[in-house]
């Protein structure tokens, strides 16, 4: 059983091809997941002047502290392979006249090695390569507008998933799942990502007694178009690898290296903001004339709300983008309960630390879901018949949800860029009586968390803790009914037990 139909679920399922496999969409196949909204790219060390070892040490310099060194040493190492996987799955990549992968540079990476498909429109075309090869393959399994509503355990081991359908709750038997659910930004009242991401998978997990870690650490994309949309349209990092600079409305830069990593970004700009100040990418010199040309997509979005990116400055403000938190797991995907997987945002397996680097989410996505599967084959665990695919041509509509703009709301005003005890101890208060809703859950386990880290690292600023502790420490969120279950962490001793 697999929950979650991006790049982290499809791959695995692709991956693990003949052996059988159920993809779990809680919408339409194809649609509704972070995947098809990354516009970066996929971050590899291909270029004739890289090397795996320096993306290795970029994306520990990026993570403040809290990566896993032999974590992020493995995944980046494996990154050129990916590439060569998603090319050979039909992933058509943008390539130079000479053939080669042609390179971007986005904030703190060293060398240009972030790989596009079709400019900006990376995430999609990924997506619909997946989703072509699992269809292609008879051994899958869809289920769109199914969402889990359940893991089932018995003595802490999966014994199968609850499932609704449009025709009714099913109960799929099984003693493997993988969770591939996305992440929270949806949590948020100003997010980048599809409102449908608040974090179903950190609750489902949680509820069948696994352990989290780190989920107060989220990153804000400091270049959301600030335009009257929700979810905010972003404006991909790419741009300032470009050439675009970051201003207020005198013109002033807001700094000095608008390729700061994302977290040095987003204060920067939300001091401007407290100070009543408005911020705005320029790009109006460069890329200028070309941005048409090699950022379609934000190119459309930005004509749409009527401004021309290379005549118009772009409004911009920081939103909820990506969650390094998650379901705590080795690189085998195993969680702390048995028969349980987790890839991509919803885990944690300790590559992006307190801030991810930009472009290694699809990374992290396409080789920790394909490792999810070879584990599986390996271990002899998928067997039997999977169910026939299950297809409801009509969506089901959208339904408000008052519990979900109230946290929303909260996470906007207590959880987001800055934060301190006051307004934590406010948003748990008053998350309290929602605990038993799926959302509220897991904004109290977020605000929890970010009230226990008492320090600023990375994404997580505290202007009642502004230094960084010398230890770092990782915040575990454990079920209660689960205490004595840990951590699959190598190294407990630099972790600290959080029970609500």
């Amino acid at each position: 059983m697999i929950i979650g139909a991006g790049l982290a679920g499809l791959s695995a399922a692709i991956e693990l091809s003949p052996l059988p496999c159920v993809v779990l969409s809680a919408g339409a196949v194809s649609t509704g997941t972070s995947t098809g909204w990354a516009q970066g790219g996929v971050a590899a060390a291909v270029g004739p002047d890289d090397d795996p070892e320096l993306h290795y040490e970029d994306t520990l310099a990026a993570g403040a502290g809290l990566c896993e060194p032999d974590v992020a040493r493995a995944i980046t190492a494996a990154a050129p392979d990916a590439i060569a996987w998603l090319a050979a799955e039909g992933a058509a990549f943008d390539r130079n006249p000479d053939g080669t992968l042609r390179l971007g540079l986005e904030g703190a990476h060293s060398r240009r090695r972030i790989v596009h498909a079709q400019g900006d429109r990376t995430g999609a075309i990924l997506l619909e390569t997946v989703v072509a090869g699992a269809r292609r393959r008879d051994s899958i399994s869809l289920w769109d507008h199914s969402p889990a509503r359940a893991i089932l355990t018995e003595a802490g081991r999966v014994t199968g998933v609850l499932v609704d359908t449009p025709d009714g709750p099913v109960e799929l038997r099984t003693n493997v799942v993988l969770l591939a659910t996305g992440g929270i930004g949806g949590l948020f009242a100003h997010t980048t990502n599809p409102l449908s991401s608040r974090g179903q998978g950190l609750a489902l997990a949680y509820r069948a007694g696994a352990t989290l870690r780190d989920v107060e650490m989220v990153q804000f994309h400091p270049t959301a178009m600030h335009v009257g949309i929700d979810p905010m349209p972003l404006v991909s990092e790419a741009v300032r690898g470009e050439g675009a600079i970051l201003v207020n409305e005198l013109g002033e830069w807001v700094l000095r290296n608008p390729l700061s990593a994302r977290d040095v970004v987003s204060r920067a700009e939300w001091a401007q903001l407290q100070a009543g100040h408005k911020v705005f990418l320029d790009a109006r010199k460069d890329p200028g004339e070309r941005f048409a040309e090699l950022f379609g997509s934000i190119y459309a979005t930005a004509r749409e709300a009527g401004l021309d990116p290379a005549k118009d400055l772009l409004p911009v403000r920081p939103a909820a983008h990506y969650h390094m938190g998650g379901v705590l797991v080795d690189l085998a995907g195993r969680s702390s309960v048995e028969g349980l997987y987790a890839a991509g945002e919803v885990a944690s397996t300790g590559l992006h630390g307190a801030n991810r680097l930009a472009s290694n989410s699809l990374l992290e996505a396409v080789v920790c879901g394909r490792w999810v599967a070879q584990g599986w084959r390996e271990a002899g665990l998928a067997s039997g018949t999977p169910p026939a695919p299950l297809h409801y041509s009509v969506d089901v509509p959208w339904q408000p949800d008052p519990v979900v703009d109230a946290v929303r709301a909260l996470m906007d005003r207590y959880a987001g860029v800055l934060r301190d005890a006051d307004g934590l101890r406010t948003a748990l208060a008053e998350l309290e009586p929602h605990r038993d809703h799926e959302t509220g859950l897991v904004g109290h386990l977020v605000v929890e968390a970010a009230l226990r880290r008492e320090e600023s690292r990375g994404g997580h600023t505290r202007l009642d803790f502004p230094d960084t502790s010398p230890v770092a420490e990782h915040i575990l969120s454990t079920p209660l009914a689960f205490s004595s279950s840990l951590s699959v962490n190598p190294d407990p001793q630099a972790d600290q037990v959080v029970t609500p």
